[in-house]
């Protein structure tokens, strides 16, 4: 069995220890940056190249595609899958959990959890978006085109003013979502495989500072995730079409409210703090898909809708 990583560097940590989880368990494996792939359409018959050459048999690719990235490593998972190359992830769930609304509403109109949420092109309409989620404090996040997000805090109706005029003229999507001030410290991360929790985690900001971002000093802490909340982790992942993500959720009264969905988590946090092999888990699922025959969640639909889900942003 064959095993390709879609990284831009065997180097990063995720990327290395899938390499020795496949190597432990007699799996082939290469490290192919996305960005040395070509694609071309010849006659209605798809081609991909690496390196000059045909790229390598393999019999199942596993992305690690970065925001830096996204569109055209988007389309190179998208090629692969044309070519009848199982991926775990595939496009069409990367792409969904890379727009964070649309991701949001398809969690909503599957009954997952979310925190109250709307959006809009126009800042100027702030205050009325900010009352619709239940009024200050409130979460403003600026989306740009390639899905980074600035995240401010608004506590008051004077800061949602100021916050108003530094992003007026700015371009970018508005984003205002339910600052729930109950979850303060029971930020939840649960770690997805196959459908199944492996590792749980909660997360805490830097002392005086707001920040869910991993690489900004946050501490990760294991943690026994009680069963709704794994249940809403695993219906997140099945309804993105994702067989490996990161969930976040926050802890609002014994009620998960899942906020994003990460198709392409570092895995450092849940093998350091929760001693879990989730590299090892990660190979074994892709393994165990590749021996059974069986395609990744929503192939089939990946397959027909392909070439729609590559180019959505």
């Amino acid at each position: 069995m064959h095993l390709t990583v879609l990284s831009r560097s065997s180097e990063i940590y995720t990327t290395r220890r899938l390499v020795e989880a496949a190597r432990a368990r007699g799996v082939r494996s290469r490290v192919v940056d996305p960005l040395e792939v070509e694609m071309g359409l010849f006659d209605q018959a798809p081609q991909a190249y690496w390196r000059g050459k045909r790229f390598p048999r393999t019999d199942v690719v596993v992305p690690r595609i970065g925001l830096s990235i996204h569109q055209y490593g988007l389309s190179v998972v998208n090629q692969l899958e044309l070519l009848g190359i199982p991926a775990l992830n595939g496009a069409y769930g990367i792409a969904a959990s890379r727009n964070k609304m649309r991701s949001l509403q398809m969690l909503s109109a599957a009954g997952v959890p979310v925190p109250r949420t709307v959006m809009a092109s126009d800042p100027s309409g702030l205050k009325d978006m900010a009352r619709l989620v239940g009024g200050v404090p409130v979460l403003v996040k600026l989306l740009s085109t390639s899905e980074k997000s600035g995240v401010m805090i608004c506590e008051t109706l004077q800061s949602l003013e100021a916050a108003l005029e530094a992003i007026l003229g700015l371009g970018q999507n508005i984003v205002v979502q339910q600052y729930l001030k109950g979850a303060k410290g029971r930020d939840l991360r649960a770690l997805v495989v196959g459908g199944e929790v492996v590792a749980a985690m909660r997360r805490r900001p830097p002392v005086g500072r707001f920040s869910r971002n991993l690489r900004r000093g946050a501490q990760f802490e294991q943690v026994s995730l009680p069963p709704v909340y794994a249940r809403a982790a695993a219906q997140a992942a099945r309804v993105l079409q994702l067989e490996v993500c990161a969930v976040d959720m926050l802890d609002v009264k014994g009620t998960p409210r899942v906020f994003e969905v990460n198709s392409s988590p570092s895995i450092r946090e849940a093998e350091s703090a929760c001693g879990v092999d989730a590299a090892g888990r990660i190979v074994e699922r892709a393994m165990a898909l590749v021996r059974g025959g069986r395609a990744p969640a929503g192939a089939g639909r990946r397959r027909r809708d392909g070439a729609a889900a590559a180019a959505r942003p």
